[in-house]
């Protein structure tokens, strides 16, 4: 089996990205792809040559976006509790939850470049997070008040899966939301919608530069 090489993954994203503020929470800055399609190219190819995932976490994603907006503009969600990030990419809910006051902030990824990326961009928002490497999905006994989760319903067997769990830990009692702009496979009818905006994102990654983007709480059975 042919030896891959090691990556510096902190140079790797530092090297990889701007500094930016995502159009909808403009007072987050974070590590990002300036030039998208060019970007997730050329990472695609380098990662996959050392058999690691594209970088989801160098975009600002609308589900996201919208999501971390929410937390800001309501911080009494989370303000002295404990909160779950899940799937947390670039980190920007993870970070709005710290900024909003929230206990302790656990950000969870399966993709050690989304781990390094995160603990780059919380000290950016000089923020503290703890991190989790992982698949959590399914475990109930997380330590949190507060699920959060942006974007995850893109593909149908994640988002059976990961909506099911979420809608699990609702019922456990948790405050549990997510962030979507409209991906076909989205469970409506176990949510409520809380909040809807208008979110700037690229062409290149999306079909439009405006997505429609809400926010929906599961509720519980």
């Amino acid at each position: 089996m042919e030896d891959r090489p090691i990556v510096d993954r902190r140079r790797f994203v530092v090297e990889q990205t701007e500094v930016l503020a995502p159009p909808h929470t403009p007072e987050i800055r974070l590590h990002l792809a300036s030039e998208a399609i060019e970007l997730w190219h050329s990472t695609e190819e380098e990662l996959g040559r050392i058999g690691l995932p594209p970088p989801f976490w160098a975009f600002a994603w609308a589900g996201g976006q919208a999501l971390a907006r929410y937390v800001l503009d309501n911080p009494a969600l989370v303000t002295g509790r404990r909160v779950f990030d899940f799937a947390s990419g670039s980190g920007v809910v993870a970070i709005a939850a710290a900024r909003a006051g929230a206990e302790s902030v656990l950000a969870n990824e399966i993709d050690d470049f989304a781990l390094t990326a995160i603990e780059l961009n919380a000290a950016l928002n000089d923020v503290r997070l703890e991190l989790a490497t992982g698949d959590r999905i399914g475990r109930i006994d997380l330590g949190c008040d507060v699920v959060l989760a942006g974007d995850v319903c893109y593909e149908r067997p994640m988002a059976d899966r990961v909506t099911d769990w979420l809608a699990d830990l609702a019922t456990a009692g948790r405050q549990v939301l997510i962030g979507d702009p409209g991906r076909s496979y989205l469970p409506r009818e176990r949510l409520e919608k809380v909040a809807e905006y208008e979110v700037p994102v690229s062409r290149a990654l999306e079909d439009a530069e405006i997505k429609r983007t809400a926010v929906w709480r599961f509720k519980p059975a």
